[in-house]
């Protein structure tokens, strides 16, 4: 059976560089799954989970945006910030939604960071 390579790189590093069976991403208006074969696609990320598929076990990680590329089995994903479900700071993705729900003004700034810190929160709370 035909295998994925998912490769996910942050600004600072590549976070992960490895095969998959299945790989799901979130993008800004909604959910995509890719499996093997899938047609090429380049698609704008949202706030929330990824999930990465191989053999028995998944991976997830809180991604914040950016673009997935999908071509010849080949799924890339570049992200401001990518992190491993299991490593998300709750206290600190709470104080964000704290803070930007206490301002008055509303920015799309205001409402980017109300987003990442719900995203951030209802990941923690399923890892």
């Amino acid at each position: 059976m035909a295998e994925l390579h998912c490769i996910v790189v942050t600004p600072e590093k590549t976070v992960r560089d490895e095969p998959a069976e299945f790989v799901t991403v979130t993008l800004f208006d909604g959910e995509l799954g890719i499996a093997p074969g899938h047609s090429p696609l380049i698609g704008r990320l949202g706030y929330g989970e990824m999930r990465v598929r191989h053999g028995q076990s998944t991976t997830r990680f809180y991604i914040e945006g950016g673009f997935v590329e999908v071509e010849n089995n080949v799924v890339s994903v570049l992200t401001n910030r990518a992190v491993a479900a299991d490593k998300i700071d709750i206290a600190a993705a709470q104080q964000q939604l704290d803070t930007a729900t206490a301002q008055e003004a509303k920015t799309p700034e205001r409402q980017a960071a109300i987003d990442q810190a719900r995203a951030q929160l209802q990941m923690a709370r399923r890892a």
